[in-house]
């Protein structure tokens, strides 16, 4: 078992919940997040609150799932990928569940 991890802006919403039900993967979790592009600039800001600059309303996603399954999840991200005509691509990262309850 592993864990998938998934972000996209608010846009890739509906998108990235369909690509996880075309890889079989029906459980998963959704939270709303801002994302940020240039982490120096938000540093450099005045503003003590970075959320009021302007970020992006994202979205992480995360399931808990096996090999198969993930490595269909990204073939059909990459392909989503190539499609997006955006700089904000979604993106995905697996981390390795060592032991569960």
């Amino acid at each position: 078992m592993k864990l998938v991890i998934v972000t996209a802006v608010e846009e890739f919403r509906t998108d990235v919940l369909k690509l996880f039900k075309k890889a079989n993967i029906h459980n998963l979790s959704r939270s709303e997040i801002d994302g940020y592009k240039n982490s120096t600039s938000i540093l450099m800001a005045s503003n003590w609150f970075p959320g009021e600059e302007g970020g992006n309303t994202s979205g992480l996603f995360f399931s808990f799932t096996d090999d198969k399954h993930i490595d269909t999840l990204f073939n059909l991200i990459k392909e989503f990928n190539t499609t997006i005509e955006t700089n904000n691509p979604v993106k995905a990262v697996v981390v390795p569940i060592e032991r569960f309850i």
